[in-house]
């Protein structure tokens, strides 16, 4: 009986180490735009955490990580609460996981019902989740991620976006909420650290890590001068003509509203399998980062029927990439000296 207590003891103190270190890590990424570990390492820790919940369902509570999409706001920025959640993604990292996802859905809405559907496939652009409000046409209100249900008002921020519509073409209706990413394209990322590095300035880490701060800037005048861009990839709250996510991004491009050419419909799971497997052989020759591929059910009737978790809807999935940035240990230093003296 001992023993059985002692585990329970040993399994609790662990969750509580990993929430402890996994929110200070959030806090790093999302508020201060300033990773502690690379994404890679983060992931592992969460997974741990989620086997954890797993194995002890009882150390689940509304304050984990595994509850949460994000930390909410920071205080730099006035906090506003998004017309509807905008939810984080579960994620995939094998071929494996991919298939026991499309195997869940099906569980869940039935196999004919799934095959219907098909599937929409999409990169997975390595920047900032941005909400868009727009009332009758015109971009009233932006706003990060946060929590999934508060973020930072960054209105003013966006309103010097170029990619990003002020007002919408065409007819609209009197509310839509647009979500996408704002990121800065790589050669835009290089030339924004040389100058920086040239004012005596820190570089950022990555291209997010620079989308991010330069969004969350004082000046609006000092974020126009950075080269931001955005793509949009889903709706929230609104209604938007279309049966399937498919017809929803047409609309959005009508509205004259950015969307990545790296969207491909797939009929069944061997063309997503195709695709994801294709993005993964040319990730390091497009203009901009990705980190791995996102997997959505296209008909959005069964989207709704799907519903969500508490952090992440469950008709759509995000295949992680291998990392690019990983952690290594300096094991030695070798030092030649010339027969001047120099080292």
């Amino acid at each position: 009986m001992g023993h059985v207590t002692d585990s329970a003891s040993d399994a609790a103190a662990r969750h509580r180490a990993l929430a402890a270190v996994i929110q200070q890590h959030r806090f790093a990424y999302y508020i201060l735009d300033s990773p502690t570990v690379p994404d890679a390492d983060f992931d592992r820790l969460l997974r741990e955490l989620e086997q954890l919940e797993r194995d002890c369902p009882e150390l689940v509570s509304p304050d984990s990580p595994t509850q949460q999409v994000g930390p909410p706001p920071g205080a730099a920025f006035t906090a506003v609460a998004h017309p509807s959640p905008l939810l984080s993604l579960d994620n995939a990292f094998t071929t494996e996981e991919l298939l026991a996802w499309r195997q869940r859905v099906a569980n869940l809405a039935g196999e004919e019902a799934v095959e219907r559907s098909g599937y929409d496939c999409e990169a997975k652009i390595d920047g900032l989740a941005v909400d868009l409000v727009y009332e009758d046409g015109l971009l009233v209100r932006a706003a990060t991620r946060g929590d999934g249900r508060t973020g930072e008002d960054i209105t003013a921020n966006i309103w010097t976006v170029d990619a990003i519509p002020r007002r919408l073409a065409g007819p609209a209706p009197g509310l839509v909420e647009i979500r996408g990413e704002a990121f800065i394209p790589l050669d835009g990322f290089a030339a924004l650290n040389a100058e920086l590095v040239a004012a005596g300035k820190k570089p950022f880490a990555n291209p997010r890590n620079a989308a991010a701060g330069s969004l969350r800037l004082k000046d609006p005048k000092a974020t126009a001068a950075r080269p931001i861009s955005f793509l949009s990839h889903g709706v929230g709250l609104g209604d938007v003509p279309g049966a399937s996510l498919s017809e929803v991004y047409g609309q959005l491009a009508a509205w004259g509203l950015p969307i990545s050419p790296l969207t491909r419909p797939a009929a069944v799971f061997e063309e997503v399998l195709f695709f994801v497997e294709e993005l993964g052989r040319r990730r390091h020759s497009l203009g901009h980062e990705i980190d791995g591929a996102v997997v959505k059910l296209d008909d959005r009737r069964l989207q709704t029927e799907l519903g969500a978790t508490v952090r992440a809807p469950r008709w759509a999935i995000a295949y992680k990439f291998p990392p690019v940035e990983v952690t290594t240990k300096l094991l030695d230093i070798r030092v030649n000296v010339g027969r001047t003296g120099r080292v």
